[in-house]
C-alpha cells in the first residue's frame, strides 16, 4: 500500500525510502481556508507499504537492543582470567574466510 495524501488537485510526490521500501504519495494544494487558518484538512490520508512498516519495526527493535552483551563480555573475561578460555584456530580461520567471502573478497 503506497502513501496517499489526497485533497483538492493532487500532485505526485515520489519518495525512495531505501531498503526495498517504496513510498508513493499524492500531495494536494491547500484550500483557501487552509491557507488562511493553517489547519490541515480532515480528508488527508497516509499509508505505507508493508516493507516500510517492517523496516520501522525492525529499526525500533534494534534501537532497543544493548550495544554490548555485558554478560558475555564478563563470562569471557572470567574465562581468560582463570585460564579456561580456549581458542579454536580452525574455527577462527573458517569464520574469517566466510567473512571475507561475504564481503566479496576472494582472499587476495
Amino acid at each position: 500500500m503506497p502513501i496517499e495524501i489526497t485533497n483538492g488537485n493532487p500532485h505526485r510526490v515520489p519518495y525512495d525510502s531505501g531498503e526495498g521500501a517504496q513510498v508513493n504519495g499524492v500531495r494536494s494544494d491547500a484550500s483557501s481556508q487552509q491557507k488562511q487558518t493553517g489547519s490541515p484538512s480532515t480528508f488527508d490520508t497516509v499509508s505505507i507499504t508493508d516493507t516500510a512498516s517492517n523496516l520501522q519495526r525492525l529499526a525500533r527493535e534494534i534501537g532497543e537492543l544493548p550495544v554490548v552483551d555485558s554478560q558475555r563480555v564478563e563470562d569471557i573475561r572470567q574465562a581468560i582470567a582463570n585460564g579456561s578460555y580456549e581458542i579454536d584456530p580452525q574455527a577462527t580461520a573458517e569464520k574469517l574466510i566466510g567473512f571475507e567471502q561475504a564481503l566479496g573478497r576472494d582472499g587476495d
